[in-house]
């Protein structure tokens, strides 16, 4: 996990959305169900019999599938993004870990794409274009995207000094204050 620097201030954390996580764990769960069903109807007491076959079969399948589970947990959990009030960190890696950090006062475009599942289920793409990077850097399956957008403008309007959406505006400054 990324720390803060002195004076900053956290605005979002977040890993990838869930859907990450259930689109991972499909195929061991249709392998554990076809071992299920198999065991009753093919190796059950009318189909083949082959001593054992059946109990080694069903615990090697659910012991792939449950460490393919734990696999599929530690990666999702070893992506973290991050928004603070100075810059966007990208951390990902399990034994060894990549670090991308974008300075909020750099960032020059930030886009959001929703599927039509992204958006019923709330995940989506968003693209941060920074002065001097080559290319834009992807943060994919992210939850709530347009409110992770609409936070890097509001920290990077902060940054440059600009005023704020939302922000009360300043009052208004007379054109002759002598009042001739």
């Amino acid at each position: 996990m990324s720390k803060l620097l002195p004076g900053e201030n956290l605005v979002l954390k977040d890993h990838p959305h869930w859907i990450t996580v259930v689109k991972s764990v499909v195929v061991p769960v249709v392998l554990v169900v076809v071992v299920l069903v198999s065991d009753f109807t093919l190796f059950g007491p009318d189909g083949y019999y082959v001593p054992k076959l059946r109990t080694f079969l069903t615990l090697g399948v659910l012991a792939l599938a449950v460490l393919w589970a734990i696999v599929v947990w530690i990666r999702w959990q070893s992506v973290t993004y991050t928004l603070s009030d100075q810059r966007i960190t990208i951390q990902s890696g399990v034994f060894s870990r990549q670090e991308k950090i974008i300075p909020i006062d750099r960032v020059q475009d930030c886009t959001t794409r929703q599927s039509i599942f992204g958006r019923l289920i709330g995940y989506g793409r968003v693209e941060v274009d920074a002065a001097g990077a080559q290319g834009a850097e992807v943060l994919d399956h992210l939850p709530s995207p347009g409110e992770f957008r609409d936070q890097v403008f509001v920290q990077s309007e902060k940054r440059r000094g600009g005023v704020t959406p939302g922000a009360a505006p300043a009052a208004p400054v007379a054109a002759n204050p002598s009042g001739v």
